[in-house]
């Protein structure tokens, strides 16, 4: 099991924070979503064969992508 911490500078509100919950939760093998409007941060716990790499990359395709 695998923790990340994903600083997303586009989170405004609790709308962006329930579409990134969302949309990533429904990613096979994410455990758990909280995104955090106020530290605009998401904390994804995962599996395989979720991955870093489809985490973000779906992130950017819902135009939350994680900060540099």
């Amino acid at each position: 099991m695998n923790t990340v911490i994903y600083q997303v500078p586009a989170i405004s509100c609790m709308h962006c924070v329930h579409t990134i919950q969302t949309e990533v939760a429904d990613l096979e093998g994410v455990k758990s979503v909280k995104a955090d409007a106020a530290t605009k941060k998401v904390e994804i716990v995962f599996d395989v064969p979720a991955s870093e790499e489809k985490i973000k990359a779906l992130l950017t395709e819902i135009n939350y992508p994680v900060a540099a």
